[in-house]
C-alpha cells in the first residue's frame, strides 16, 4: 500500500501507539503512588482516585471477563474495517488512532488484571482514565465525520 491510504494508516498507527503508551504510563504511575480508594486533589474539581473497573464504561456489565475481551476485539475489528473502507477521509486517521489506542489500553488492563485501572475523578462522575478519554473523543470525532459527510452539499466545498 502506498500513497494517501498508507500515510493515513501510518498516522493512525502512531497515534494509537501514543495513546496506548500514555494510558499505560499514567496507570502505572497512579498505581505506584496511590492505594485503592485514596483521593488526591489536583485542580479544582479534578482529582485522582485509584479504582478498578471490572465492567464496561461506568462499571456496567461488571464481571463479564472474557465476554468484554471478546467485545473489545470485535470492536477493534469493526474500527479497522471502517477505516480500511475510508482511510483517506479527512480526520478518519485521528478517530481511528484514538479509538484503537484507547481500546488497546483498556484491553491490556483486562488481560493483565481482569479489570481496567481508573483514576481520574471529576466530582460525582465515575472515575475514568486516558484510554476512556481517547475512546470518547474518537467516537465523537467519528460521528462528526459521518454526520458532516451525510449533510447535503458536504462535498460541495
Amino acid at each position: 500500500m502506498t500513497g494517501p491510504a498508507a500515510r493515513a494508516w501510518s498516522l493512525a498507527g502512531v497515534l494509537c501507539g501514543v495513546v496506548f503508551a500514555a494510558d499505560q504510563a499514567a496507570k502505572a504511575a497512579v498505581e505506584a503512588n496511590l492505594f485503592p480508594g485514596e483521593d488526591v486533589e489536583v485542580l479544582g474539581p479534578i482529582g485522582l482516585t485509584l479504582s478498578y473497573n471490572r465492567g464496561v464504561a461506568f462499571g456496567l456489565a461488571g464481571g463479564a471477563g472474557a465476554g468484554l475481551i471478546l467485545l473489545t476485539v470485535v470492536s477493534l475489528a469493526v474500527i479497522g474495517y471502517l477505516f480500511a473502507r475510508n482511510a483517506t477521509r479527512p480526520g478518519a486517521w485521528v478517530a481511528t488512532g484514538l479509538l484503537a489506542g484507547g481500546a488497546l489500553g483498556n484491553l491490556a488492563d483486562r488481560v493483565r488484571a481482569d479489570a481496567v485501572t481508573d483514576y481520574i475523578d471529576v466530582g460525582s462522575w465515575p472515575a475514568f482514565n486516558v484510554a476512556d478519554v481517547a475512546i470518547t473523543c474518537g467516537v465523537v470525532l467519528l460521528v462528526l465525520l459521518y454526520v458532516r459527510d451525510a449533510e447535503p452539499g458536504a462535498d460541495d466545498g
